[in-house]
């Protein structure tokens, strides 16, 4: 509409257009509305008033601009904002003006000296410069000044300095509704192995402790409000380096949830805890179809499902990603990266009953893993992609420690690093300590304090495949499937088994997933070593602005020992492996990056005593 600048002539021209705005959309100024147009009338000529409703400003467009909001015909805060612009843009303008005479009055004395000192002693002479030499001067140096200004940012207030402009930050705020509904006739004691593995060490002993082990909640029906929020920093620090920086909420460490439930964490509106859940150094290639990156970051390989890895997880440690198109719509991708599961503690050692004092050897664990694949675009909406991986679980296997003798819970044993810090469920188990009987246990008859470890090695080997069909773009039909087999399974490794509270103190003998019988006795073992998963998604692939929607159904089937339970979707089945069943849901835009979901899974066991449960979650949720 209307704009302020520096130069005389375009503030005059200005000040025409307004006024012939004013002219064409008002009355005459200073005539009542009401006698607009009416017949010319001789008035009397009357001493001038000033008006009291404005204070007069010595400027002409700014007392032009407060009559145009007068009118009506400009808003307050945009009269303000050309104000504003006005004044930082003439005061850029003064300055540099100031600088150019200045600069232009030291040059031409300088000029000056330098001629008078050119001449011979004794010798009278005046110095004159044009003016049209000294107005080119001022121009020059304006020129040069106005550009210091723009590369330093001073000839433009309110703009971000340089490196401030490379540094972005983003975040994301859910509120979510979950219910966990579970049906009768669930198993009570389904074994919390990840409670005893996490506290102190469980008393299989009947004669000292006749407490039952710690247990899930397998049939209290639970309603929770649950909020997550996430902060990130994602620099740029040039030829080609990288950093970014992420925060999160959490009631808990876990790898697998940012999820604060409200009016947890000691309730009564108490403050929650805040975890670092980025950190990472990047390094991009000037192709950039090369990109390495170390610290803790998104997962590095491309999975179209949680099946394996839950979708929020972070990994820890070092990865390469590298892309190359092979020949035109084909590109080839592979990932290679190591990561530390678990680092020995540096004092870790043991002090029992027996009064050896001892510090154990280094039990690190670690995952390696590769993945090649490629991408296959066949128009420009649709594409398909495949890839398969392949994972190394290095001593995440539990070890049979050397006969020991513990009295008390702080009492250690050699093969507690290998039990696993951090589990959900579905795993199959085995007790790791080999208690010697002797006196201090009365020959192995009461306080029989045992951890508990993984009974399998873990080398899964993944193929994943997603079909992305765009004919009815921004509608899309994704197919989205992923098939994992645990490479390394021996099912020799179960062992006749037992249960707890029989014969638990005997490392290699599975005491989960056992298939019971008619008279209750503990039956064969019955996991599993492979799991697959099918996703039908229809509608906009992205939800970001209002009223986008999409629609997803699907079935999930993951055996005992397919892969570590650790790292598997927390939501189906309530998190973990050893879970079959079906999931449905969909998401609709509200508003600019501001969407509804609704979800709901129903998990059932496969192995071992019977488990079910569904679980809905209604989510709201927000990025910026």
């Amino acid at each position: 509409m209307f704009e302020i600048n520096l130069g005389a002539r375009r503030r005059t021209l200005l000040l025409a257009v307004s006024l012939a705005a004013l002219s064409c959309a008002a009355p005459a100024l200073g005539q009542p509305a009401d006698q607009a147009g009416a017949p010319e009338k001789k008035v009397e000529s009357k001493r001038p008033k000033v008006s009291d409703a404005k204070p007069t400003s010595p400027n002409a467009t700014v007392n032009l601009l407060n009559l145009m909001v007068k009118r009506k015909l400009l808003s307050e805060d945009d009269a303000q904002a050309l104000i504003k612009q006005a004044e930082d843009e003439a005061y850029v303008s003064r300055q540099a003006a100031k600088d150019a005479t200045a600069k232009a009055d030291d040059a031409a004395k300088a000029a000056t000296a330098a001629a008078a000192a050119a001449n011979p002693p004794g010798t009278r002479h005046v110095t004159y410069v044009p003016e049209i030499v000294k107005r080119q001067l001022r121009d020059d140096i304006k020129k040069e000044v106005m550009a210091k200004a723009e590369k330093e940012n001073w000839a433009s207030p309110g703009k971000y300095p340089e490196w401030a402009q490379r540094i972005r930050f983003y975040g994301d705020v859910r509120a979510r509704y979950a219910g966990s509904f579970f049906p009768t006739g669930n198993d009570p004691g389904l074994i919390n192995f990840n409670a005893i593995n996490t506290g102190s060490p469980y008393d299989t002993s009947l004669a000292t402790n006749p407490l039952s082990p710690p247990t899930y909640n397998t049939y209290e029906n639970r309603n929770q409000v649950r909020l997550r929020a996430r902060l990130g920093m994602d620099a740029d620090l040039t030829n080609g380096f990288a950093a970014g920086l992420r925060i999160a909420t959490g009631e808990s460490n876990s790898p697998v949830s940012t999820n604060q439930t409200l009016g947890g964490s000691g309730s009564n509106f108490s403050k929650y805890s805040i975890w670092l859940d980025r950190a990472f150094l990047k390094y991009q290639l000037p192709s950039q179809d090369v990109v390495a990156q170390v610290g803790r970051f998104d997962n590095p390989f491309w999975s179209p499902t949680d099946l394996v890895w839950y979708r929020e997880l972070g990994f820890d440690g070092f990865a390469v990603q590298a892309k190359q198109e092979v020949i035109p719509n084909i590109t080839a991708f592979g990932v290679v990266g190591a990561f530390p599961i678990f680092n020995t503690d540096f004092n870790a050692g043991i002090n029992n009953a027996s009064w050896e004092t001892s510090k154990f050897p280094s039990h690190d664990k670690w995952l390696f893993g590769a993945q090649g694949g490629f991408a296959m675009r066949f128009d420009p909406v649709s594409e398909f992609r495949f890839g398969v991986a392949y994972y190394d679980f290095e001593n995440v296997q539990g070890q049979a420690s050397t006969p020991c003798v513990v009295v008390q819970s702080s009492d250690g044993c050699s093969s507690d690093l290998s039990r696993p810090l951090f589990a959900q469920k579905g795993n199959t188990y085995s007790a790791l300590r080999n208690l010697y009987s002797d006196i201090h246990n009365n020959f192995g008859q009461d306080h029989l304090y045992q951890y508990f470890g993984l009974v399998q090695k873990f080398r899964p080997v993944v193929a994943s495949a997603s079909l992305d069909l765009g004919e009815f773009h921004p509608f899309h039909i994704v197919l989205d499937g992923e098939f994992v087999w645990n490479s390394a399974f021996n099912r020799a490794l179960t062992g006749p088994g037992t249960g707890l509270g029989e014969l638990p103190n005997v490392p290699g003998y599975a005491l989960n997933n056992r298939a019971g019988t008619a008279d209750g006795s503990v039956g064969p073992f019955n996991g599993g070593d492979m799991g697959w998963m099918a996703r039908v998604t229809v509608g906009n692939r992205e939800i970001r602005h209002f009223a986008d929607w999409n629609f997803h159904v699907g079935y999930k089937y993951l055996e005992s020992d397919a892969t570590l339970d650790a790292f598997a979707d927390s939501d189906f089945g309530l998190g973990g492996t050893n879970l079959k069943g079906y999931f449905l849901g969909g998401n609709v835009g509200l508003s600019e990056n501001v969407w509804a979901t609704v979800r709901w899974l129903s998990a059932n066991n496969i192995a071992g005593s019977p488990y079910a449960v569904d679980v809905l979650l209604v989510d709201l949720n927000a990025k910026f």
